[in-house]
C-alpha cells in the first residue's frame, strides 16, 4: 500500500522545470512559444539565441557577432525585428563590424530587410570589380535598385558631412549575403552599415525608414503550431522541455509541470492542495486521509 501511494504522488507531481516559473512576457514584450524567458521556457532550439535580460527586462537576440534588443516579435507571420546598436541611420552614423547570423541556427533574413554597406573602399573591397579598361575604373557587385537608398542615406547630414562619395555605398539583400548570412564589414573593407525593413510609407524621406533587421524563424518544418503546446497556452500555461530527451512540458502558473496542459492541475484543486515551500519542498494534504489510515498502523 505505501508503495502504491508513493507511486500515485509520483505521477501526478512532474518535476518543475526550476525554481522560477516561466514568465509570459519579458518587460513589455508578450513571450510566446518557441521563446521562452529561461533555461527550460519554449524551444530549446532557440534557447541560447533568444533570451530574457532580467535586470534590463529586455528581450534579446544573440547570434556570434553580438547581443542586440528585440524591439517587437511578429508571431502571426514568425518574424522577429531587431535593432543593432551599432548600426548607421539617418540621424547618427557609426562604425560597426557588421551583423551576422549563427550558421544552421533556426533563422534567415526576412526578404524586405535591405542592408546598405557605408563608406566602402573602392579599391580594396571585394564588393567592387574591375573593368581592366584603359580608366582601370570599378564597378559596385550590388543590387542596381538600391542606388536610390543609398542616394537618400547620403543626403542625410550625419552621413553628408562625412563627405563621401556616393560610390562607396553598396545595398545587399539578404540573398547576396550567401548561405552564411555573413556580414563582416572588416572582409568587405566598408566602415559602416545601415540596416531598414520598411520605409513606412515614406520612400523619398529616410529619416522615416523602419531602420533595424526583419529576421525570419522557423521552429518546425511546416511551421504549424504544436498542438499541445496550444492547448498548454489556452489553460494559461507556458509551454517548456524537460528531462534528458527535452520533452514537452507545460509549467502551469503554480510553477508546476504537466506533460499535456494545466486543465489537469485545476480539476485536482477539489481533492488535493498544495503548498510550496521557499525549501522547494511540498506539503501535501489530502481531505480523504481515512482511506490510508492503514499506513499508520
Amino acid at each position: 500500500m505505501k508503495i502504491t501511494l508513493l507511486f500515485l504522488i509520483s505521477l501526478i507531481f512532474i518535476p518543475s522545470i526550476s525554481s522560477q516559473t516561466c514568465q509570459r512576457t519579458c518587460g513589455k514584450q508578450p513571450i510566446k512559444y518557441p521563446f521562452g524567458t529561461h533555461p527550460g521556457c519554449g524551444d530549446p532550439r532557440f534557447q541560447t539565441y533568444i533570451t530574457c535580460n532580467e535586470q534590463q527586462q529586455q528581450l534579446t537576440f544573440t547570434t556570434h557577432t553580438g547581443t542586440y534588443p528585440i524591439t517587437s516579435i511578429d508571431y502571426t507571420n514568425t518574424l522577429i525585428y531587431i535593432t543593432d546598436p551599432t548600426m548607421s541611420t539617418c540621424a547618427c552614423t557609426q562604425p560597426s563590424k557588421g551583423f551576422s547570423l549563427d550558421p544552421n541556427a533556426p533563422f534567415t533574413f526576412h526578404d524586405n530587410t535591405v542592408f546598405a554597406l557605408l563608406d566602402c573602399s573602392t579599391a580594396d573591397s571585394p564588393i567592387y570589380k574591375s573593368t581592366n579598361d584603359l580608366n582601370n575604373s570599378s564597378f559596385a557587385l550590388c543590387d542596381p535598385h538600391g542606388a536610390s537608398v543609398c542616394s537618400l542615406l547620403y543626403s542625410c547630414q550625419a552621413i553628408s558631412r562625412l563627405n563621401i562619395p556616393i560610390s562607396t555605398c553598396c545595398v545587399y539583400t539578404p540573398v547576396d549575403l550567401g548561405p552564411s548570412f555573413e556580414m563582416d564589414l572588416g572582409k568587405l573593407k566598408c566602415n559602416a552599415y545601415s540596416g531598414l525593413y520598411g520605409f513606412n510609407g515614406q520612400e523619398s524621406d529616410p529619416v522615416s525608414w523602419k531602420y533595424g533587421v526583419a529576421i525570419k524563424y522557423k521552429f518546425n518544418f511546416n511551421n504549424d503550431y504544436p498542438d499541445m503546446c496550444a492547448s498548454c497556452e489556452k489553460s494559461n500555461g507556458v509551454c517548456g522541455y524537460n528531462g534528458p530527451y527535452n520533452s514537452f512540458t507545460c509549467n502551469c502558473a503554480t510553477g508546476l509541470n504537466t506533460t499535456n496542459d494545466c486543465f489537469f492541475g485545476a480539476s485536482w484543486s477539489s481533492a488535493l492542495r498544495l503548498v510550496l515551500w521557499q525549501s522547494g519542498m511540498m506539503c501535501i494534504s489530502f481531505r480523504f486521509l481515512f482511506f490510508f489510515n492503514d499506513l499508520m498502523f
